[in-house]
């Protein structure tokens, strides 16, 4: 009797485990919903870069130029050792590889790559920024990061002769009169506050357009990290042509199979939408927060600070006019975004680790297993809902995520500093 209990306890466990682990079913074909979404994941479907109307340089070639110089530039920083690009490599996808960003002190976030940013209306894991160009502002006084102040970083446009040529004929002329201190900011120290006190309104907007400026000139050099095309486009491509000749041999059977849950039974493409893999919308997933901090309010914050931003859409620095500023001025600001993150492109996951917006997670495979177990969040309430993803389909999954990797369609002259 003893020995036939063992044997049955056998039989399902060695049962279970070949049910959780034998490959699936191939997909032969795809029916025309399956065909129309995997066509409207391909990159051949996104659409020309989205005008900024509250950047009017957004699209010139010199202010890409100048934006380019700033961004690799350490001496936009209090050390003079830190520059846009010492967190946004080119070599890592405009990412840095780290848990948590890391400039003059380590941030509390997790850099997020710029792939394809000139198409999201928010910036920021919680959306506190509504331009490229007002985001680009912020990391140059956050004392983690940059550390350095407005006046500072006017005074290197200003003294540095090359700068100073290059912003002018992009903007107007800097000012010769301006009396400043030598170092103010709305934003620093207390000694930095006081400088900024003390000087004249008409001496902090000047100063403060001058600051805009920079951030809309590096904001004009970052549409250009665009996404190149991959494999499952090509695949996609063939698929929306009806040629099958090569289909197969594009992608694996683990990699098909992994896209066909992709769009069904993993529920990815609720959220990873569109040729960029993301929504650009905001949801609570139930990340565990970050060692040692609260759990952040994400969203629920985040669009209360764009809409007090000075430099947002609305704000005298923007060239938009308030009715272009629908993104602004329509936001949604409900309960159920407290605790909610920014969707990121999955374009490149497999070279943007860690992921989530601390780092708390280093794998595809820790991310596709807390999707597939959909934890209690620590704040308000998890949207994802458990999949019942067996072992075996979440390797698929992984399968079809490695599928998005490719070189960037950014010419490669934008992706190391200037030569002069």
């Amino acid at each position: 009797m003893k020995k036939l209990s063992i044997s049955v306890i056998t039989l399902v466990v060695a049962s279970t485990l070949a049910w959780n682990f034998a490959a699936l079913p191939i997909p032969d074909q795809w029916d025309k919903n399956e065909q129309s979404l995997i066509n409207s994941l391909s990159l051949t479907n996104l659409p020309a870069l989205p005008e900024d109307p509250s950047n009017a340089v957004a699209n010139n070639p010199l202010a890409a130029a100048l934006g380019h110089r700033l961004y690799f530039d350490t001496r936009l920083s209090s050390n003079n050792t830190v520059a846009c690009a010492s967190c946004h490599k080119p070599e890592l996808m405009f990412a840095d590889g780290l848990d948590l960003a890391v400039g003059i002190s380590v941030g509390p976030r997790h850099t997020p790559s710029l792939i394809g940013l000139a198409y999201s209306p928010w910036l920021y894991w919680d959306g506190r920024k509504d331009s490229q160009w007002s985001q680009a502002l912020a990391p140059l006084e956050a004392s983690h990061e940059h550390g350095s102040d407005r006046v500072q970083l006017i005074s290197l446009l200003m003294d540095d002769s090359t700068y100073k040529e290059m912003y002018e004929r992009v903007f107007q002329s800097l000012p010769e009169d301006l009396d400043l201190p030598p170092s103010a900011s709305p934003l620093g120290d207390a000694q930095q506050q006081a400088a900024w006190n003390s000087m004249s309104n008409a001496a902090q907007n000047s100063v403060s357009r001058i600051f805009s400026n920079m951030g809309k000139a590096i904001a004009a050099y970052e549409r250009k990290i665009i996404p190149g095309p991959s494999k499952f486009d090509e695949y996609a491509d063939m698929l929306s042509d009806n040629s099958s000749t090569r289909q197969n041999d594009l992608l694996s059977n683990s990699e098909i199979a992994g896209l066909k849950l992709f769009i069904g039974k993993a529920q990815c493409v609720n959220c990873h939408n569109s040729p960029l893999f993301t929504n650009n919308d905001f949801h609570n997933t139930g990340v565990l927060a970050v060692s040692g901090q609260l759990p952040p309010m994400g969203r629920y914050d985040g669009v209360r600070s764009a809409r007090s931003d000075p430099f947002n859409c609305l704000g005298e620095f923007s060239d938009a006019t308030p009715t272009q500023c629908t993104e602004l001025r329509f936001a949604r600001d409900e309960n159920d975004l407290v605790g909610a993150q920014k969707t990121p492109t999955l374009r490149n996951i497999t070279l943007t680790a860690p992921y989530m917006h601390g780092g708390q997670l280093n794998t595809l495979q820790q991310v596709i297993e807390h999707y597939n177990d959909a934890p209690t969040s620590m704040l308000s309430h998890n949207e994802a809902k458990p999949l019942g993803l067996r072992a075996v389909e979440r390797r698929q999954l992984e399968s079809f995520l490695r599928t998005l990797t490719a070189p960037l369609a950014t010419a490669e002259k934008w992706l190391s500093p200037p030569e002069n």
